[in-house]
């Protein structure tokens, strides 16, 4: 069997979730028994949006082989529950860098280079790319940005040469719009999407699926009005309103079987009996908590709860594992000093600091990681955020006062935060940025050990300084423990104070790999020893 391609357009505006309707159908799918995966073409110039602040594109996403992409790949696993690649972002600028390389090398054999064909080709190259091998028995691809918009042009293009290509039953687009309620009026209006799917249609591509954004329910009649004018089957115009959580929209387009009508189309046979038993019983957890606890995000990009995505849905997928609801108070912490830093987080029961760059912010960090190490309150560091509570330690434990990072004081005496010598040695040359996967070394007994019950470990990384070696006989000798190590270069992963009811700090990021099936370890522990706190204080 030839891999079945999805593609996931849309209109009206941005921000309408067609990463979640991607990766909503790419559940119901694979509850079907089918092999599926999403990517995600951004048509942003930039070649990754690793260099983006947070506050342009919410936060920036890390693969398991060291790829920075956009957030909705984060989407895609905690939906699956598999991993995605470098394979599966492409951006404008990927595309455009690509070409211009070839053209370099002679490649077009001095041909005038072109958008069409040859930016589209390499759209096209790119899109079919993870089709290959017949790994996977279906690929959803979703397009960013909006229809009709000049940067997306050469991407719906692609996709009209593609779906003139592939047979009728190996080709599907699904396009998600807007149908707005009027207060005013009372009433729906259509128009926007019929507006829409014509701009589409003018640009080549006929979709299949019309999926509605709504914030009412449709009624029938309105359906078939959107269906006359898009040319589409009315049972192919799908109700997408608003849900209490993300977690529950595949149920949603489930009971409206839009995962059978892509079986039908695709002419695909069912294999087995949709099962989303856990999924539910995930969903039941989420809506009936048996408890609550308040937990503190201290970062500095509060203001767009996109910036820490991963974070947030870590702490309801941990929350739902503790059968609890955990209320985040997001605190910038360049507003954090000495003098308010307790009242700011008065009546808080975890600390997580947050990570970032830069160095905007890090002393309300720093505040923070001290009221929760002197306050006995439980406490999550993660990447700057466990490097903030190091320099603290240091320098109101360690005895060393002038503790710095090297990030922020680039001419400071005490590096205790620095780039190694082998990495210093690549400065110029290479990036000397750490991304992706690398496996840490946990020591027997440590509170590490205990939350994730083994000695060795693989999670995500995207930071350049490290933990000073050299320092580190001082920190221990002060009492923070080193409980985690890269067996390969020796940098400090985890660092844990035993005093203290619950106190970790984590060099990599646990947020990227939670799914709501296999919640982060750290995050489930965290939650646990905040609630345990709330109960005892």
């Amino acid at each position: 069997m030839a891999t079945k391609h999805v593609f996931v357009t849309g209109g009206v505006t941005s921000s309408l979730g067609k990463g979640i309707i991607a990766a909503s159908l790419a559940k119901l799918l694979q509850a079907r028994g089918l092999k599926v995966t999403i990517q995600k073409f951004d048509p942003y110039i930039n070649v990754d949006p690793g260099t983006l602040n947070p506050y342009e594109h919410g936060e920036c996403y890390v693969t398991e082989d060291g790829a920075e992409t956009d957030l909705d790949l984060g989407h895609y696993e905690r939906f699956l529950g598999n991993y995605t690649s470098k394979a599966s972002n492409v951006t404008t600028g990927k595309v455009y860098q690509t070409v211009i390389e070839k053209e370099r090398a002679g490649a077009y054999k001095g041909k005038t280079v072109q958008v069409i064909p040859h930016i589209t080709d390499e759209i096209k190259r790119r899109l079919l790319l993870l089709g290959k091998g017949r790994k996977y028995d279906i690929v959803i691809t979703e397009i960013g940005g909006t229809v009709g918009d000049i940067e997306s042009l050469p991407f719906i293009e692609a996709v009209r040469q593609v779906q003139w290509k592939l047979a009728k039953e190996n080709c599907v687009v699904i396009h998600l719009t807007l149908v707005p309620y009027l207060a005013a009026a009372k009433e729906l209006k259509t128009k926007p999407t019929q507006h829409s799917v014509r701009q589409l249609q003018q640009e080549g591509v006929n979709p299949d699926v019309i999926v509605c954004r709504t914030e009412k329910p449709l009624p029938l009649a309105l359906r078939r009005k959107v269906a006359l004018f898009c040319n589409v089957r009315p049972h192919a115009v799908i109700e997408a309103i608003d849900q209490k959580s993300i977690y529950e929209v595949p149920l949603n387009l489930q009971r409206q079987n839009l995962d059978g009508i892509l079986m039908d189309l695709l002419k695909l046979d069912d294999k087995v009996e949709p099962n989303l038993d856990a999924w539910k019983d995930f969903i039941h957890r989420i809506n009936n908590p048996t408890q609550e606890v308040n937990i503190a995000l201290v970062g500095k990009y509060v203001e767009l709860q996109d910036a820490y995505k991963s974070i947030l849905e870590s702490f309801i997928h941990a929350g739902a594992a503790n059968s609890a609801r955990v209320k985040v108070f997001p605190i910038q912490s360049e507003h954090l000093s000495e003098e308010n830093v307790k009242e700011k987080l008065a009546g808080m029961k975890g600390i997580l600091v947050a990570p970032g760059f830069g160095s905007r912010g890090v002393d309300g960090k720093i505040f923070a990681c001290k009221y929760a190490r002197e306050h006995r309150v439980p406490f999550l560091g993660i990447c700057l955020g466990m490097q903030m509570a190091v320099l603290e330690f240091a320098r109101n434990a360690a005895g060393i006062p002038g503790a710095e990072s090297a990030e922020i004081v680039p001419q400071t005496g005490f590096p205790v935060i620095d780039l190694m010598e082998q990495e210093k040695q690549q400065a110029g040359m290479t990036d000397t940025m750490r991304l992706g996967a690398y496996q840490s070394k946990i020591t027997r007994g440590s509170l590490a050990h205990k939350v994730y019950g083994k000695l060795s470990v693989k999670e995500r990384h995207r930071h350049r300084y490290e933990l000073n070696n050299a320092y580190i006989p001082m920190l221990e000798k002060a009492g923070l423990q080193i409980t985690g190590r890269n067996p390969k270069t020796g940098f400090a992963e985890i660092v844990e104070l035993s005093d203290h009811p619950f106190f970790i700090g984590v060099q990599f990021h646990p947020e990227l790999k939670s799914t709501p099936e296999k919640p982060a370890p750290l995050f489930t522990a965290f939650v646990e020893a905040a609630l345990h706190h709330a109960n005892n204080t």
